[in-house]
């Protein structure tokens, strides 16, 4: 849940383009730091990720219908056009940047609440790609058997 992870101090991959470009842009840190901040939030989140689908393939939650979601889920995102994935990808950050933004302009829990709530709904309800939400379904697919690689996931 994206309020969890930003009133936690938390950060995902989506958005850290978001602001660690602010930051360059208000000279609180220098561009030299913009790709390891990225690498540092893509293994946190693939890393969170995995955990959670190991965990949930654990406690024997990724069975019947769950599983066979996730495996149709894991099979259709591999199998998708890059392109049309990428442009996805970046509709979704502008949705998860908005949602950073309006967080963080929020001066209490419900405005922080709804801030995040309207561009979350609407990238979900359009079907943009997300990757910390994708570093976890095609795992958990792969978990309940999809046809998938390591090498396809990444």
């Amino acid at each position: 849940n994206l309020l969890i992870i930003l009133l936690s101090g938390g950060i995902l991959y989506t958005g850290t383009s978001a602001t660690v470009a602010a930051a360059v842009y208000e000279r609180k840190t220098h561009w030299v730091n913009i790709p390891r901040t990225f690498v540092v939030a893509w293994i946190g989140n693939f890393l969170g990720a995995l955990i959670f689908a190991l965990l949930i393939e654990y406690c024997d939650m990724n069975e019947a219908l769950t599983a066979q979601l996730a495996v149709k889920v894991a099979e259709k995102k591999i199998k998708a056009d890059f392109l049309k994935t990428t442009i996805k990808g970046v509709g979704c950050n502008w949705m998860v940047c908005m949602a950073v933004f309006l967080c963080g302009q929020a001066q209490d829990m419900t405005g922080k609440m709804v801030g995040i709530w309207f561009p979350i709904s609407a990238f979900v309800a359009i079907g943009f790609e997300h990757i910390p939400a994708n570093m976890f379904m095609i795992p958990l697919g792969m978990l309940a058997g999809a046809d998938v690689s390591v090498l396809d996931m990444l």
